[in-house]
């Protein structure tokens, strides 16, 4: 029996507690952590004592994590942020010992956490990282619904947009384009991967009129890389890279910014989007959205992105097998 990929409770005052029973519906073999009494009324569910423990039919497996309080829709409570954090290092752990396949996690609120328990990290993702040594990464943002797949990287984040120019060095650009090519290969079973690289500026410079990042650091960095073997193109203006024959062209993107790798995915594929953070020692997918205080508990939630992160969860850990 393969392992399950564990789905984390993620902020239990949002909406990840009231997706995960409606999870089921993704066909793959899962276990939830977090604390039963967050769940919504009425869901089927039966603890485990181990994350592949069988459970019947139509039930959504549990290992039980204790919070501190009970949890009230749209009210984050101080109370339960320490649990939040210790759920994701326990999923981690878990990973890590290969009890569970990948680990797919429900949004946090980064300022619950910070409030509530001083977490001292940027987001998931950096706090993922740790907890595996420290190893550098990057995220990824994949289409699960639209053909010809669109996957994007940006070499910064979560930045102004003011600072994007002087943060992206040779050094990190090289280091996206690495980690992506490693990935598709490792979690997308692509035995030679295509990157294309956007260019910073608009057109991708024009030759220098409207930038010279592209002259001067991008387009000598793709071409050293090419000789290593990676196949890889641009720097290419961002605007024209995204429609379906241009996508037909690469298996990837890493984008210089947040915005312009983020836009295009979310406008083609706004509920089949998944987070992927590669260069993990194990598999972590996520939603691509946040945790919906506006409309948490009121069984509005949309379980497509969460259904989507799983199931590609589990191709990535097919793939890796």
């Amino acid at each position: 029996m393969m392992a399950r990929i564990l789905l984390t409770c993620g902020e239990p005052a949002g909406i990840g507690p009231e997706l995960a029973p409606l999870a089921l519906a993704s066909g793959v073999d899962l276990v939830w952590m977090g604390d039963p009494r967050h769940l919504p009324d009425g869901a089927a569910f039966a603890e485990v004592q181990a994350p592949g423990d069988p459970v019947p039919p139509g039930h959504l497996p549990v290992l039980r994590h204790a919070f501190a309080a009970p949890a009230t829709p749209g009210r984050p409570d101080p109370a339960n942020a320490q649990g939040v954090v210790d759920v994701i290092a326990r999923a981690v752990a878990l990973a890590l010992e290969g009890k569970v396949a990948g680990i797919t996690t429900a949004p946090i609120s980064k300022q619950a956490l910070k409030e509530g328990a001083g977490f001292a990290f940027p987001g998931h993702t950096e706090y993922l990282a740790h907890l595996a040594g420290g190893v550098p990464v990057v995220m990824m943002l994949a289409s699960t619904t639209v053909t010809p797949a669109c996957r994007v990287v940006p070499a910064t984040i979560h930045i102004p947009l003011e600072q994007v120019a002087t943060t992206l060095t040779p050094q990190l650009l090289e280091r996206a384009i690495r980690i992506t090519h490693q990935g598709l290969v490792r979690d997308f079973g692509l035995t030679a991967p295509r990157i294309a690289v956007a260019g910073l500026n608009p057109h991708a410079g024009e030759g220098g009129t409207m930038g010279r990042q592209e002259r001067d650091m991008i387009a000598p960095l793709i071409e050293r890389l090419r000789a290593e073997g990676l196949s890889l193109s641009g720097p290419l203006p961002a605007d024209t890279m995204f429609h379906a024959p241009a996508r037909a062209g690469y298996d990837a993107a890493v984008c210089a910014y947040h915005d312009q790798a983020l836009i295009p995915i979310k406008t083609l594929d706004f509920a089949g989007g998944v987070n992927v953070t590669l260069g993990l020692p194990f598999i972590r997918t996520s939603p691509d959205h946040g945790t919906a205080f506006d409309i948490a508990g009121r069984g509005l939630a949309d379980p497509s992105s969460t259904i989507a992160a799983l199931r590609l969860a589990r191709q990535m850990a097919d793939s890796r097998a």
